[in-house]
C-alpha cells in the first residue's frame, strides 16, 4: 500500500502532540461528566426541587440551549483567540456551574447554574477539534475526532458509575461539589502545559476586525455544502442517545419498563460502552475509506429508528430485557455517527475557518436534542406519562434530518472533489525545500 502523502504545512504529530492534545481532551472529559451528571440525578432533582416532567426537562433544555447558541460564537473565539484561552474560560465557567448546582437552594438558582455550566461546556469540544487539527496531520483527523468523542463518552461513564453512586451514598451537595474539584485540576493543567500549536507551525496572522469579520466567517462557512451537510448529519444522528443519557433514559427504564435503578444504570452504562467501542471502529473505517461516511451515518439512523419503533410498539406492558439491551447497544452508535458530521465540514473549509465550521456543525445535534427533550417532557405531562407517545418525537426529527442529508449529499460531494483536486494541484507546484 502506498503511504499517504503529508500535505505541505501539516503538523508532524508525535508524542508531544499526544501529550498536549490529551490535556485538552481532559478538559472535555470533565465537561461531559458535569453535563451528563443530571442524567443520573433526574429523579432526585424532581424530588429536591418539587417539579414535574416539563420543569425537569427545562434543566437540560436550558443547558443545551446555551450550548447550541454558543457554538458559532465559540467557533469564532477559537479562530480569534486560540485554544488555550477558550478552554481556560470554559473550565472556569463549567466548574462554577457545577458548584452552583451543588448548593442551589431553589429551582431558579439551579437553572442558572446549569446555564452557566452549559456555557462553559460549549467551549470545550470545538477547542479540542481545533487542537487536534493544529497538532496532528490532516489524514489523522477522523480518528483523532472519534478518539475525542470516545473520551467524552468515558466522562458519561463516570457519571453513570461514579456520580450516581456518590449521589445515593453521600447526598446531593457533597456529590456535586466534590466532583467540581476535577474542573480545578484540568484548569491548572491547561494554564501550565497546553499550547495552541507546535513550534514552527504558527498560523498566519489574519485580520480579525469587528462585525464584518464575523459575518464573513459565518457566511463563508455556511456557503459550503459540506458544512451544512455536516450539521444535518450531526442533527440526525446524535440526539436519540443524547436525550436518553442526558435525562429521559433513567425515568423511561424505571417508570415505563419497571426496572430497578441499578439495572437501569447498567443499561445506561451499556450505551456508553457501546459508544466507545463503535467510535474506535467508525474512526478506523472512515480513516481508511472516506466514502463510508454517509452509509455509516444513514445506517445508524435507520437501525436506531427500527429499534426504537420495536421497543415502543412491543405488545404488552413492557419490552423484554433482550430488546432493551439491543436498543441500548445500538444507541451507542449515535455518538460516533454524529462525529462523522465533522468529517464533512472539515475538508470543506480552510484552516482559518475550522472553528466556525465546527461550531455550525456542532449546533445540529444539540438543537435536535434540545427540541426532543422539550417535546418528550410536554408529551409526558399531556398524556399522563405515556412514554410510547412521548418518544415518538424521535421519528419526526429523524425524518427531517434524513431529508436534508439526501438533499445536500450530491452538492457536498461535488464541492469536496473540487477542493481535493485543487489541493493536489497546489501540492504538485510546491517547490522542494
Amino acid at each position: 500500500m502506498t503511504p499517504k502523502a503529508t500535505l505541505p504545512g501539516d503538523p508532524p504529530g508525535g508524542r508531544r502532540a499526544v501529550t498536549v492534545w490529551s490535556i485538552g481532551v481532559a478538559v472535555y472529559f470533565v465537561a461531559v461528566i458535569f453535563r451528563t451528571s443530571l442524567g443520573v440525578a433526574g429523579l432526585d432533582a424532581a424530588d429536591r426541587f418539587h417539579v414535574n416532567a416539563s420543569a425537569l426537562s427545562t434543566f437540560s433544555i436550558l443547558q443545551l440551549l446555551v450550548y447550541a447558541g454558543m457554538q458559532i460564537p465559540v467557533g469564532l473565539l477559537v479562530d480569534r483567540l486560540g485554544t488555550k484561552k477558550v478552554l481556560s474560560i470554559g473550565a472556569v465557567l463549567f466548574t462554577a456551574g457545577q458548584l452552583g448546582f451543588a448548593f442551589s437552594p431553589s429551582y431558579g438558582t439551579a437553572l442558572a447554574s446549569r446555564a452557566l455550566l452549559g456555557c462553559g461546556d460549549a467551549m470545550t469540544f470545538i477547542s479540542v477539534l481545533r487542537l487536534g487539527s493544529r497538532w496532528f496531520p490532516a489524514r489523522r483527523g477522523p480518528l483523532v475526532a472519534q478518539l475525542a468523542g470516545l473520551v467524552g463518552m468515558a466522562g458519561n461513564l463516570v457519571s453513570t458509575l461514579v456520580i450516581a453512586q456518590l449521589l445515593h451514598g453521600i447526598g446531593w451537595t457533597p456529590a456535586f461539589a466534590g466532583s467540581a474539584f476535577a474542573g480545578v485540576v484540568v484548569l491548572v493543567l491547561t494554564l501550565l502545559f497546553l499550547k495552541d500549536h507546535p513550534e514552527g507551525y504558527e498560523p498566519e496572522p489574519s485580520p480579525h476586525q469587528g462585525a464584518a469579520y464575523v459575518r464573513r466567517q459565518i457566511a463563508a462557512a455556511w456557503r459550503e455544502p459540506g458544512t451544512r451537510l455536516g450539521m444535518w448529519v450531526h442533527f440526525t444522528t446524535q440526539f436519540p442517545a443524547m436525550v436518553f443519557l442526558l435525562l429521559w433514559g433513567m425515568p423511561f427504564l424505571v417508570e415505563a419498563q419497571g426496572l430497578s435503578r441499578a439495572t437501569a444504570g447498567e443499561l445506561l452504562t451499556l450505551v456508553v460502552l457501546s459508544n466507545m467501542a463503535i467510535g474506535l471502529v467508525y474512526g478506523q473505517i472512515v480513516a481508511r475509506h472516506h466514502a463510508a461516511r454517509l452509509p455509516l451515518a444513514l445506517g445508524t439512523v435507520g437501525v436506531t429508528a427500527l429499534l426504537w419503533a420495536g421497543t415502543l410498539a412491543y405488545p404488552g406492558a413492557r419490552a423484554p430485557m433482550w430488546l432493551l439491551v439491543v436498543l441500548c447497544a445500538v444507541l451507542g452508535a449515535c455518538g460516533p455517527a454524529s462525529m462523522l458530521g465533522f468529517d464533512f465540514a472539515r475538508p470543506a473549509n480552510p484552516p482559518e475557518r475550522q472553528g466556525t465550521a465546527s461550531g455550525i456543525t456542532n449546533m445540529g445535534g444539540f438543537i435536535a436534542s434540545m427540541t426532543t427533550l422539550f417535546a418528550v417532557g410536554v408529551l409526558l405531562d399531556a398524556t399522563g406519562d405515556d412514554y410510547g407517545v412521548a418518544f415518538s418525537a424521535v421519528f419526526v426529527l429523524q425524518a427531517l434530518g434524513v431529508s436534508q442529508i439526501l438533499r445536500l449529499r450530491g452538492r457536498a460531494a461535488r464541492r469536496e472533489r473540487e477542493r481535493l483536486v485543487a489541493s493536489r494541484v497546489e501540492t504538485v507546484h510546491v517547490p522542494a525545500a
